[in-house]
């Protein structure tokens, strides 16, 4: 148990080695020791790193001519999930704006520099933090903050995730109305409602 503190910050390892192992207080080597069962145990539920250069940020929007399907990329995240402590699971993700793609050059050109769209210089992220995550029938939700051109929107993400060993994967689907973040003008051609779709492999 003892080399378990060689694995600690050095920070923490000064204040156990000053504090504990030259101590005579019984008291105080129960609670270091549970201090780093709590901190073991903690850090073996909170990482799942995403594999960025698989995962998939799609997203559909009806346009003049039909559905135009989109994609992002430049992923990062940082996700705290165990299925059975959902109370300290979250998820942060950002995604890069300016690697938008819709297929058509022109239009991936006015969606990155336009100021009525993305305006991705002035706005690099779109941003994902979330409060809480719930079980659902279905799987789960992660209910946060969702952040685009500034503008901080309460949303909600169903998800769900499929463990396989140390590896696993994030699928999640839901809608945004586009004005609520001023992207594109009222009305128009363009519909109101956009559809994103997550699918995050990821690995501890």
């Amino acid at each position: 148990m003892l080399s378990a503190i060689y694995f600690l910050p050095l920070e923490m390892y000064d204040w156990f080695k000053n504090t504990v192992l030259v101590g005579k207080n019984a008291v105080k080597i129960i609670i270091a020791f549970t201090a780093i069962a709590a901190i073991a145990g903690f850090i073996s539920i909170s990482n799942w790193n995403a594999d960025t250069a698989k995962a998939k940020i799609r997203f559909d929007i009806g346009g003049p001519f039909g559905i135009v399907h989109g994609s992002f990329s430049g992923l990062s995240t940082t996700i705290v999930f165990n299925e059975n402590d959902l109370g300290s699971s979250s998820i942060l993700a950002n995604i890069q704006t300016g690697t938008v793609s819709t297929g058509i050059g022109m239009r991936n050109k006015d969606l990155r520099e336009k100021e009525e769209w993305l305006d991705t210089r002035k706005y690099p992220m779109i941003s994902f933090h979330s409060m809480k995550i719930v079980k659902t029938s279905t799987g789960y939700k992660a209910i946060g903050n969702l952040t685009m051109k500034s503008i901080t929107k309460p949303v909600e993400i169903p998800f769900t995730f499929t463990a396989r060993g140390n590896e696993g994967i994030f699928n999640g689907k839901f809608d945004i109305t586009r004005r609520d973040f001023n992207v594109g003008k009222e009305g128009g051609s363009v519909a109101g409602i956009m559809t994103i779709m997550l699918e995050v492999p990821v690995k501890k």
